[in-house]
Parts: C-alpha cells; structure tokens; sequence
C-alpha cells in the first residue's frame, strides 16, 4: 500500500477555514429553525438549503482555484484526492434546546483507502477520485436530508411556551403587550408597565439629576435602576461579578441584559411590587421593601420567556385587562 502523499500547508489551512464555516454554517441554521414559527418554517427551510448550496459552491471554487482550474466549472464538494479529508458536524434535532448531531462525516479520502498510483492514463485516476466523492456527496445530502425530516418533527418550543403563557393570562387579568426583543426588554416592558397603569416613570430615589425628557423610557427606567444600585451598594455587592463602576455603566449606557438584581432594584425605586409570570404558571413576587410593603404597594406584571425569542431569555409586558 502506497503511503498517502503529504498535504501541503496552504492546502490544510484551507480545509480547516472549510471546516470553521461549515461548523458556523450549522450553528446558523440551527438558531433560525429554533427561531421559526409554523407559519415561517418553510421559508426559513428554503433559505437554509439556499445557505448549504451556496457554501458548497464557494468552497468547490476556492479548490479550484488553488489547484489552478477554471472555478466556474468546479462541481459543489468536488476536491483533490490527495487533499485533506473535510470533516462535518451535522445537525439532526435539538431536543428540549440540545443539539444531537452525527459527527465526524468525511468528504474526503477515506483514513484506510489505497491511494492508487495513476496507471492507464490520466483520465483514470480522475474519474476514480470524482467518483468517490460524488458517493461521499450523496451520503452527506443523505445524511442533511435525515437532519431536516427530524428537526422539523422536533417539538417547536417557542410554540410550545406561548399557549402554556396564554393559559395562565386569564387567570391574572392580562393579556401581553410583545416588547421588541434588543437587550432592553426588561427595562422596556418595566416603563410599559409603569405608564400604562398610571405610576409613571420618575423614581422614589434618584441620585443624579438626568434630563429625563430627552431620554426614551427604557433608558429612564436603566437610570433608575442604576441610580438605586448606586444609592445602597452593600446591599447589591454580593450580586456583582465585577466592579461596582462597571457595573453601573454596564446598566445605564450599554445594551447589557437586566436580571434579577436589576428588578430588585427597581421595585424599590419605584415602590411597586414585581409580578414575573412564567409558563408553568409560577409567579416570582418581588417586594419594594419594608419601607413601602404593607402601604398598599402597586402591582406591575412582566412575563418571562426562554424560548420565544432569539436572544434567548425575554420579559414581555402584561397589561391588565381594561
């Protein structure tokens, strides 16, 4: 058995650049079929099949051009025998937001195949290399194939989330307001809480003086949280990973996700009582403090969401029902 020929430098820096935007590829692909509703699926399914294609035809035109052909006649996944085995990760499901995947796909020359010296002329060793790649090929689109049937039989989470959500509105007396979903939705859905239910946005304590007209609502209600954290930090300190500045600008000047501290904070800036309904119908209650607790404290609701939205955790408003 003859040993296979050494691969040279710019040739494995290529296939592993391949490998980089095929695993990327995957991973894109993935995240729009989360993302997709019933009604967008099949668009969201024509334009990842349109995604792979195009890939393909890149990358079959870069080989061509490293080995000197003309690349507007270089077949999709067609690449030279003697060059490095291209390795895929192919998704087929997500179950419960967890990617199975067959791993370790090989276009490529196989690791125990002979690599067979050219005998008979060189259209030979030619169609013997196009042809294991065409089967390779058709093994790959089988295999893409089977990723596709199984994700689309996967149950749709974000779906799923919803009507478990809708089911509990009744119950409460609201019905959701959909807040845009940009790294601000806590404080957004918080200002659409305070104004729709007449509280309005200026906080109980307020350490810096803002020009509060000229700044949207969710930044007023970043500032108040901020402004709150800034007035009592032993009382946040515990909650931080890093300092207490960074932190505070993080908060009033970024697009930075707001939690469990940031709602701490604001209801008792506001001195309101924070209502999070979750869709298995369990509502965490955060309180404005002993100073305003037992007063006849005002209510406001958000809902939370894991699956809805492509930036992954989510606050929604849910305004009562007039």
């Amino acid at each position: 058995m003859a040993d296979a020929p050494e691969i040279p430098e710019a040739i494995e820096g290529l296939q592993v650049r391949h490998r980089k935007e095929q695993r990327d590829l995957v991973s894109r692909i993935t995240q729009k079929k989360k993302q997709a509703s019933k009604k967008t699926r099949k668009g969201v399914n024509d334009e990842c099949e349109r995604l792979e294609q195009e890939l393909k035809e890149r990358q079959a035109r870069e080989l061509a051009v490293f080995r000197g052909e003309d690349p507007d006649e270089a077949p999709a996944l067609e690449e030279d025998e003697d060059t490095a085995a291209v390795e895929v990760v192919v998704v087929v499901g997500q179950v419960n937001g967890v990617a199975k995947a067959v791993e370790n796909l090989t276009i490529g020359p196989a690791k125990n195949e002979e690599h067979t010296p050219e005998r008979n002329g060189p259209g030979k060793k030619q169609n013997r290399a196009k042809a294991r790649l065409a089967r390779r090929a058709a093994e790959y689109d089988a295999l893409v194939a089977q990723a596709k049937e199984e994700a689309a039989n996967m149950p749709d989470l974000r779906e799923q989330e919803r009507t478990r959500m809708e089911q509990h509105f009744g119950k409460y007396g609201v019905v959701v307001k959909e807040i845009r979903a940009d790294g601000h939705c806590l404080y957004a859905a918080v200002a659409d809480q305070m104004e729709t239910r007449g509280l309005g946005l200026k906080p109980r304590i307020q350490v810096k003086t803002q020009e509060e007209a000229k700044l949207p609502d969710y930044k007023r209600v970043r500032y108040a949280a901020a402004d709150l954290i800034e007035s009592s930090p032993d009382d946040f300190a515990g909650f931080m990973e890093e300092p207490l500045e960074v932190y505070l600008q993080k908060i009033r000047e970024t697009g930075e996700w707001g939690g469990h501290v940031e709602l701490m904070a604001l209801a008792k800036s506001y001195g309101v009582e924070i209502n999070i309904l979750h869709s298995d119908g369990r509502v965490d209650k955060i309180e404005p403090g002993d100073d305003v607790k037992g007063q006849g404290a005002k209510e406001i609701w958000l809902g939370y969401y894991r699956h809805s939205h492509g930036l992954g955790e989510h606050y929604n408003s849910l305004r009562k029902v007039s």
